[in-house]
């Protein structure tokens, strides 16, 4: 996430989450022989709604990031989230 560009006004209601106030956005490309697994989940998030963008944010809550998996389960049962997915453990809210 390097470069900052301008992001086309008819895309700005599409991706809101990723569209700064001033209409640019950060942009990290992702690619299919260095990331496959992420590159896979970009083109499944694309196939099911037509949008190529995943929002990538730092995963904490008012503490520092995240960076191990209990920490990561920990802020998850504290908080609204509706998925927590760890490589291929996928834990969801009844």
């Amino acid at each position: 996430m390097e470069k900052v560009f301008l992001i086309r006004k008819e895309k700005h209601a599409v991706i809101p989450a990723v569209t700064h106030v001033d209409g640019t956005g950060r942009l990290q490309s992702v690619s299919k022989e260095v990331s496959p697994r992420y590159y896979n989940l970009i083109e499944a998030f694309r196939q099911k709604t037509g949008v190529p963008i995943l929002l990538n944010t730092s995963f904490n809550e008012n503490e520092p990031i995240v960076n191990s998996p209990e920490h990561a389960l920990d802020c998850y049962l504290r908080t609204d989230m509706d998925m927590l997915v760890m490589e291929n453990c996928v834990v969801r809210r009844d």
